[in-house]
Parts: structure tokens; C-alpha cells; sequence
């Protein structure tokens, strides 16, 4: 027997109501979130990524002998330019592991390679490395608040999976929790990595402490 139009139609109101209760809505718009935190990640290590020829080939006009340091940015922007960053990705912890650690080696080596900048003056005073460092500091606080939203996105969203009765509705329709920045990587997460050169380094121990020979001699009988 034929349901009739308007038996049809309460049937799909009450499934609407009864999807939405149970979280189906709330997966929804919590997975677009996710989506759009996640190209903004992107976007912003991807900006990253394009200034590092430039800052490296900066540096290696005034520090040619720095082959090591050179080297180790260069093969981090190739690890992490090695990675698939498809939308998949924030589905697979393996895939988004490696996409996380390779973006910390980068991280690592851009730092390095600023240390060693400190012992060129010349290349400090240089127009186009104080620009490419300007535009390196903005870009990495522009990462640190684009994943603290991914992260926020994905902590709203995996509650949501595993929470009653949304869970229930989670797997009939096979929603699992997202992986998410870990743990370890929280200081980097939170302090993007330091490219000031204005100040001076400060004097080591060593030498802001007096020297025997240049203390005065004590008062006789003390």
C-alpha cells in the first residue's frame, strides 16, 4: 500500500525532528566549522612556506658558510611541501601527525636559522631581512590564532561525537572523532617563535662579573 502525500511528508518532518535532536544538525555545522578552521591553518603555513626561499637566500648572501643551518630549513619546507594537506587529512590522526610534525621541523629550523642571523650585524641592517622578518613574525601569530580555532572547532565537535544521545546518532552514521593538535606541541601552539633583533644580546656572566684584581684591597684587621 501507497503512502499518501501528506502521511509522507509527517513522516519526514518527524525523521527531521528526531535527526536534529540527536545531534545530526549539530555534526553538521560543527564539521563545516572544522573545515573552515582548517584552510585558514593552511593558509597561513602556506604563507609561511613561500617566504622561506627568500629569507634563506637573504641569509646566504651574508652567511654563505652556514651551510647546515641552510640546509636543515630547506629540507624542512620540503618535508612539509612533500604532504598532501587534503581535506582527508583532518580525518586520519597517522596523515595528521605527520603533517604536524613536519610543520614543527620547519618551525624548528626558521628558529635556528634566526639565532645564527643574530651574529651578522650586516644582515641585520639589511632592508630586505628586516622586511622578510616582519613579515615571518606576523605571519607565524597569524598560525598561532588560526590552530587555536581548529582547535576549538575540533574540541566542540568531538564533545558533540561523544556525548549522549548525540553518540547514538554518531554511529549510525559513522562520525568519529577528529584528531587534533597534541598535547606536546601546546608551548609552540601558544609562543610563536621570537624574530626581534632590535635589542642587543646581553653580556654573559663571565663578564659583568668583577674580577679579583679589580676589587679593593680590605681595611686592615678585617
Amino acid at each position: 500500500m501507497r503512502l499518501r502525500i501528506p502521511t509522507l511528508l509527517t513522516l519526514l518532518v518527524l525523521l527531521a525532528g528526531l535527526l536534529s535532536g540527536c545531534g545530526y544538525n549539530t555534526f553538521q555545522t560543527g564539521d563545516e566549522a572544522i573545515k573552515s578552521a582548517w584552510s585558514e591553518v593552511l593558509n597561513q603555513y602556506q604563507r609561511r612556506a613561500d617566504l622561506v626561499p627568500n629569507l634563506v637566500a637573504t641569509v646566504q648572501g651574508y652567511a654563505s658558510h652556514e651551510k647546515d643551518v641552510l640546509t636543515q630549513v630547506t629540507q624542512a619546507r620540503a618535508r612539509v611541501g612533500a604532504i598532501q594537506a587534503t581535506p582527508e587529512l583532518v580525518n586520519n590522526p597517522e596523515a595528521f601527525a605527520k603533517f604536524q610534525q613536519a610543520q614543527a621541523g620547519l618551525t624548528s629550523a626558521l628558529s635556528r636559522l634566526l639565532v645564527v642571523s643574530e651574529n651578522y650585524p650586516q644582515l641585520k641592517a639589511d632592508a630586505a631581512f628586516r622586511d622578510l622578518q616582519a613579515q615571518l613574525e606576523g605571519t607565524e601569530n597569524r598560525i598561532t590564532v588560526a590552530r587555536n580555532r581548529y582547535i576549538k572547532a575540533v574540541e566542540g565537535y568531538n564533545v558533540s561525537v561523544r556525548t549522549f544521545p548525540n553518540n547514538l546518532t554518531a554511529m549510525l552514521f559513522g562520525y568519529t572523532v577528529k584528531p587534533n593538535f597534541s598535547v606536546e606541541n601546546e608551548k609552540a601552539i601558544s609562543t610563536a617563535p621570537k624574530v626581534d633583533f632590535a635589542r642587543p644580546a646581553p653580556a654573559s656572566p663571565a663578564a659583568a662579573a668583577p674580577t679579583d684584581a679589580g676589587r679593593p684591597s680590605p681595611a686592615p684587621g678585617y
